[in-house]
């Protein structure tokens, strides 16, 4: 996220308080800044969420960078529960920008370990240690629809909160229990029964669910998924 002088209280130190937060003072007429920024984004994005970063355009928001009392950049802190928990100037090889944004990273929980092992004995133990591990959930739940255990993994869904893979997943564990085999369908086979339910959609709320669940499991990216809602929405309103 691009942080400002106003939004920076808010956006970097309250928000350090939740997760690790990367400071990235750059300007655009920095060369190494140019070379850093890409770098440091990967890194962050590899964490999914672990690691959030705060771009800084010193130029622009005088008051940040007077803050950390820069005198070169590009300058790159990590802050956590509103403190400076790290630091380095000018531009590093990527390897040590990796190794910097994953040092932010909590240490891995007996329970994490098991989940990375990924065998349904491991992710049930891992579940008797830290009861609704999101991870442990969501993975349980995939062993259970390919299964065709459907009810049981919308049981162990509602035990954590709703995120977008356990929102996809249960779409598909109450596909299964209904019948509806998506993993084995073709995208042919698929798109027909889209079709085949549109014109049930708006008196039949078992139609309509079901409609709503295959595009969950289509996702967002998927053209078709688009283009059905909008379908959907012609017939409903």
């Amino acid at each position: 996220m691009d942080v400002t002088d106003d939004t920076f209280q808010t956006d970097v130190l309250a928000r350090s308080t939740e997760v690790p937060i990367i400071v990235d003072l750059w300007a655009p007429w920095c060369g190494p800044c140019k070379t850093l920024g890409p770098m440091l984004e990967r890194a962050v994005a590899a964490t999914d969420g672990a690691v959030e970063l705060a771009k800084v355009n010193v130029d622009d928001n005088p008051r940040v960078a007077q803050s950390f009392a820069v005198q070169s950049i590009p300058a790159v802190f990590a802050i956590r529960g509103g403190q400076v928990a790290d630091q380095f100037i000018g531009a590093l090889p990527e390897d040590q920008v990796v190794a910097f944004v994953q040092k932010l990273l909590p240490a891995l929980s007996e329970a994490d370990t098991l989940v990375a092992a990924g065998d349904e004995p491991s992710l049930l133990r891992a579940l008797e240690l830290e009861p609704g591990h999101q991870g442990a959930t969501e993975a349980l739940a995939r062993i259970l629809i390919d299964r065709g255990e459907g009810a049981e993994a919308l049981t162990q869904l509602a035990r954590v909160p709703e995120t977008p893979r356990a929102r996809a997943l249960a779409a598909e564990a109450r596909l299964v229990e209904s019948g509806v085999n998506v993993s084995a369908a073709s995208d042919g086979e698929v798109e027909a029964r889209l079709t085949a339910l549109l014109d049930r959609v708006r008196d039949d709320d078992g139609a309509r669910q079901e409609f709503v669940d295959l595009l969950e499991t289509l996702g967002p990216d998927d053209p078709r998924t688009n283009s059905f809602r909008r379908a959907l929405a012609t017939r409903l309103y």
